[in-house]
């Protein structure tokens, strides 16, 4: 009678490590146009910066490769049965990390610095300064208008990663400011910001615009869709 040959789970390594961070994968998250796996927070973190595969470089979305990525449940089971004490491991770290920020949070709140920090925000972004994470969210495309030659229009650019999603209550005016830092635009340079054509108010909430202006919200099927263009300030 044969024996059975015992295999160790470094036999397996290959095939249940990120090939990023060189652990074991945590939460496996696969690219579906080459379908190469990595851990989730790996692959989003890769993916600020490019929107190609970093083992196979492949261009996986022109736009937005974060579409691109898939939860694998099944393999996360595999990994967790195959390696002893990983996943209450895992769950520690978590509680650990969540507690941490918290307590963090309840200090900070109560210091002079944090005080300071947060009225300088609230004066630069008009109240907007904790992002509103815990506001409801909306999903928003961001495209250049190109309007034949205008004037601008060289130094206006198309973002690499145009969709982006906040919360309901950002204002046009916070648009604008992020569409400035990220295309780097002089001091001189207006956007405006459009929606189905029609010019947008700084003052106007993503959630009044979704409501009033963006036609196909019934479809439910493709983010809102926001224009911007150059606006000269010759004043």
């Amino acid at each position: 009678m044969t024996s059975q040959r015992k295999h160790l789970v470094k036999d397996f390594n290959h095939f249940i490590t990120c090939y990023i961070c060189k652990g074991y994968l945590i939460k496996p998250t696969t690219v579906t146009e080459c379908l190469h796996t990595f851990c989730k927070s790996c692959i989003v973190q890769h993916f600020e910066d490019s929107n190609e595969c970093p083992k196979c470089a492949i261009q996986v979305h022109e736009t937005n490769p974060l579409e691109m990525l898939r939860l694998d449940n099944s393999l996360e089971e595999i990994i967790f049965k195959l390696v002893p004490g990983l996943r209450e491991k895992e769950q520690q770290q978590e509680k650990e990390f969540w507690r941490r920020n918290k307590s963090k949070e309840n200090i900070d709140e109560g210091s002079p610095i944090c005080k300071k920090a947060r009225l300088d925000e609230e004066e630069d972004d008009k109240g907007d300064g904790d992002y509103h994470r815990s506001d409801p969210q909306i999903a928003i495309c961001l495209d250049c208008l190109r309007n034949n030659g205008q004037m601008g229009e060289s130094i206006v650019k198309g973002l690499m990663k145009k969709f982006i999603r906040c919360s309901t209550r950002v204002t046009v005016g916070t648009i604008k400011k992020f569409l400035s830092l990220k295309l780097k635009l002089p001091s001189s340079y207006e956007l405006d910001i459009l929606c189905n054509g029609e010019i947008m108010g700084k003052d106007h909430t993503m959630e009044f615009i979704y409501m009033t202006r963006w036609r196909l919200r019934g479809e439910n099927v493709y983010p809102m869709v926001l224009e911007y263009r150059p606006r000269i300030d010759f004043g």
